[in-house]
């Protein structure tokens, strides 16, 4: 039985090509305006995984270096979710949600000794979590902009009442930030039924058995949760309070 899920060889090659020229040609067909970024976005994630997957042995078996690729990775996810965000020196406000939401959870996991102070688990464990962070803050700055640009009326209606800056701006975005949650809960409530996540087919394909996987699965999207909530909470917090916002900030201060 064969060790992975797909056949590596030429086919695999070709399939990924053909794919990803697929997704380009529909998206801009579809005037969906991303065709280029898919074919960037597809080519930057071959070389580097293939870059990773060269340098990880050497990476996990240094506890300095697995430390330095865990700050890359943060690094790296704020960068991304600051540009998603706003453009400009705002959005490196985007590194608060995604250092504190996944490198607390990760030290907690840590501490309990959940997960062995070892490259090869802390690089993992990392990676998910502030993957996850990343795309929520990504999510919830996105979704929060969009609508204090289309109501920023109201802002300064509650401005004019009295209302302290960051209150006004929370009316407006506190009920629409929970939306980036979506993507998460639904992935946890239909695990199993709907998607098997990489957890746990990872788990499997090592050898474990089923219910060690399961477990495994779990932990991962119950901590994704956790660290979501907490990078959500900050991200409204951060635009309430004038940071994230690329303009209209001085009017908030």
């Amino acid at each position: 039985m064969s060790s992975t899920i797909l056949v590596v060889g030429p086919k695999l090659g070709v399939a990924l090509i053909v794919l990803t020229v697929a997704a380009a040609v529909v998206a801009t067909v579809g005037r969906l305006g991303h065709g280029r970024q898919i074919l960037v976005a597809a080519g930057r994630a071959a070389v580097q995984l293939a870059a990773v997957s060269l340098l990880i042995t050497a990476i996990v078996v240094s506890l300095w270096a697995t430390a330095g690729f865990v700050v890359l990775m943060c690094v790296v996810a704020a960068g991304t979710a600051g540009r998603r965000i706003t453009r400009g020196r705002h959005g490196w406000w985007a590194a608060v949600p995604i250092v504190v939401g996944s490198m607390s959870v990760v030290a907690g996991l840590l501490v309990a000794g959940l997960v062995p102070l070892r490259g090869i688990a802390v690089i993992p464990v990392a990676g998910i979590l502030i993957g996850g962070a990343m795309t929520a803050t990504s999510l919830a700055g996105r979704r929060i902009l969009d609508e204090l640009t289309s109501r920023w009326g109201e802002v300064e209606a509650g401005l004019a009442l009295g209302l302290l800056p960051r209150d006004a701006v929370l009316l407006v975005c506190r009920p629409v930030a929970g939306q980036a949650l979506v993507p998460a809960l639904d992935q946890t409530r239909t695990v199993g039924l709907v998607t098997l996540p990489g957890a746990f087919v990872g788990v499997l394909l090592g050898g474990a058995d089923p219910l060690a996987a399961g477990i495994t699965q779990v932990f991962v999207l119950v901590g994704l949760l956790a660290v979501e909530a907490v990078a959500v909470v900050l991200t409204v917090e951060l635009v309430a309070r004038g940071r994230l916002l690329p303009a209209r900030s001085e009017a908030l201060r």
